[in-house]
């Protein structure tokens, strides 16, 4: 009986010892990570103002403000567990390990991800702009951390990886206000100039759409084999572009078809020799 009490004792007297040395720390601890999470909250929320009045994508916004908060979490998480006295050293290794072998799996999705973040930050394009890249070309609809979708002329979804899109070439046909529209017209060596001219001037000043300033140009590109080539450049806004273009295409066609012009077709002269 004696015995007993004395391992009971024994037991006790250890709990009180463990209480003493790691009672402190415990509590320590726990201050900490309560704090810690109060200024954590108040960090994420302070840094997610700051990026909306650097007037940032709202996707990129709530990206970072969820990033940082992890990554003082898991700060926070390290710190505390030191201060209660587990060794952090090999945690950290193991943790450093498995997230090598992870970024190295996970390589192509984290390309994409930095090109995500590329695209929200300098903002190339932004959605509703209509560009051209990696061999398609459509309006931007959603912009993701991963990948960009946009819809083709003929309602197609295009889904793009951020990757290529941040690194490679491409064109925003929507970035600037005003648009160039260029024609290029065949006019057959037997019709006057002039009067061809004449009539694409006439069709550019009824048109409101086309622009004073910049000037449209007119001038002569190619003497060819059975007319002549006659370009064409006039300014638009952005919107009106494709109206105007199609429109005008048209209206050189009723043109050439009312007798006024020829249509220029392709001539070859052969000339035969008797034989001597």
């Amino acid at each position: 009986m004696n015995e007993q009490i004395s391992v009971a004792q024994n037991y006790i007297n250890k709990v009180v010892d463990l209480g003493f040395d790691y009672g402190p720390k415990l509590i320590g601890a726990i201050i900490v990570l309560i704090l810690g999470l109060w200024v954590i909250k108040l960090a994420t929320k302070m840094a997610g103002k700051s990026l909306q009045k650097a007037k940032l994508d709202q996707s990129l916004v709530s990206f970072m403000m969820s990033l940082t908060n992890v990554l003082l979490k898991i700060l926070l998480f390290i710190t505390v567990m030191g201060m209660v006295g587990i060794q952090m050293t090999s945690f950290i290794a193991i943790l450093g390990a498995a997230g090598l072998a992870v970024g190295m799996a996970l390589s192509g999705t984290l390309q994409n991800f930095a090109g995500g973040v590329i695209v929200l930050v300098f903002k190339p394009f932004k959605v509703g702009d209509f560009i051209e890249a990696q061999g398609f070309s459509g309006t931007v609809k959603e912009i993701s951390i991963f990948t960009t979708h946009l819809n083709t002329v003929d309602k197609k979804l295009i889904v793009i990886p951020n990757g290529p899109l941040s690194t490679a070439s491409l064109t925003n046909f929507s970035a600037e206000p005003l648009r160039r529209v260029d024609w290029k017209f065949a006019v057959a060596y037997r019709d006057n100039m002039d009067d061809f001219k004449k009539a694409i001037n006439d069709f550019i000043a009824e048109d409101n759409r086309i622009l004073k300033e910049p000037a449209s140009f007119m001038g002569l590109s190619e003497l060819g084999d059975s007319s002549v080539s006659l370009v064409v450049r006039a300014w638009v806004n952005n919107s009106d572009y494709w109206d105007v273009h199609f429109e005008m295409n048209e209206k050189v066609y009723t043109l050439l078809k009312s007798n006024k012009l020829s249509v220029p077709a392709p001539q070859m002269i052969v000339q035969l020799q008797e034989k001597k």
